[in-house]
């Protein structure tokens, strides 16, 4: 952490925090809750086809400004290229981005650019990055709903993303220890 601080107190431009994850979207449908009769099993269509895209994600909490971008599977190259496009996306701040440990968040040939600080969550602890809110948000609209093509869903997810709003983001991920902690950077 210290190394941070170092880095930190060095640079002027400003910080800002967002949470960033990878989640899978597929052709395989979402089975979820339905309201039926006591004792009555939902009665659904559903499908199991395995073709699916990754949707890379970084959420700002404080003022639910996104960026996403798809691709076709997870590993560094895809990572890389999502870095690049999100460092570009935020040139003049120093963006901490929260991650898991994916291993391919740690890969050996990964280059973080310079206007971007890793901050690892603890391992096995889901709950504690924001934007996984937002993937229960998006998925709970694709619940018991069948793709016949791959194109179908990504129109579907993509009609999702251009409909959330910056409120609904901040509503979603604005945990009150996250808020409360960069309020306490923006004074210092």
């Amino acid at each position: 952490m210290s190394q941070y601080a170092r880095q930190v107190r060095q640079d002027k431009r400003p910080i800002r925090y967002f949470a960033g994850d990878e989640s899978r979207f597929g052709l395989h449908t979402i089975i979820g809750r339905l309201i039926t009769a006591f004792g009555v099993k939902p009665i659904g269509s559903w499908q199991r086809v395995f073709k699916a895209f990754w949707l890379y994600g970084a959420v700002e909490p404080a003022t639910g400004e996104s960026f996403f971008w798809q691709f076709s599977h997870v590993d560094t190259e895809c990572y890389q290229c999502f870095l690049d496009e999100f460092s570009k996306a935020y040139p003049d701040s120093l963006n901490i981005l929260q991650v898991d440990n994916g291993r391919f968040h740690k890969g050996k040939a990964l280059i973080v650019p310079q206007n971007i600080i890793l901050v690892f969550q603890p391992p096995y602890c889901p709950e504690l990055n924001p934007i996984e809110r937002l993937w229960e948000y998006l998925k709970a609209d694709l619940k018991w709903v069948s793709f016949k093509t791959l194109d179908q869903l990504q129109s579907r997810v993509d009609q999702l993303l251009s409909q959330l709003t910056p409120q609904v983001i901040a509503s979603l991920t604005g945990y009150p220890f996250i808020l409360n902690a960069l309020s306490v950077i923006e004074t210092i």
